[in-house]
């Protein structure tokens, strides 16, 4: 069933339906997998690791300048894109618009799936020093 609660809400439902084999969750295996990961690696290399995170999770990236620079650029070319897509009848402007728009949606999701894979790791990442450090 299709729900807009998000990846959260189907998560929960998957879980709930599987009641008994929790552990066997393809969405848990691979969390367990990637924190396993990181707990065989020293606390100072994971401490860099956790800043290389920090700064990809908080950089523009490419995908948002390309977004807001998108716009202008057809603004600064305006004229010539009218004649072009314009001209004589053509529905030249509905594939433009159609792929402008779907380059635009997939480029989004892309940066937003991308931040919350960089946010996962790095809760991994801190939740592996905090445990160490509550062990020295």
């Amino acid at each position: 069933m299709f729900s807009f609660r998000g990846d959260a809400h189907k998560l929960y439902r998957q879980l709930r339906k599987a009641n008994y084999n929790l552990a066997e969750n393809k969405y848990l295996v691979e969390i367990a997998e990637i924190e396993a990961f990181y707990s065989g690696i020293e606390s100072s290399i994971l401490q860099k690791i956790y800043y290389r995170m920090t700064k990809e999770k908080n950089g523009s990236g490419i995908i948002p300048i390309l977004i807001t620079s998108g716009p202008w650029l057809l603004l600064l070319f305006s004229n010539q894109i009218q004649s072009f897509l314009f001209k004589e009848g053509s529905f030249l402007w509905v594939f433009f618009v159609v792929i402008y728009i779907s380059i635009l949606t997939i480029s989004v999701v892309l940066h937003f799936h991308e931040k919350s894979w960089a946010a996962v790791h790095m809760e991994i990442i801190q939740d592996i020093l905090e445990q160490r450090g509550g062990e020295s």
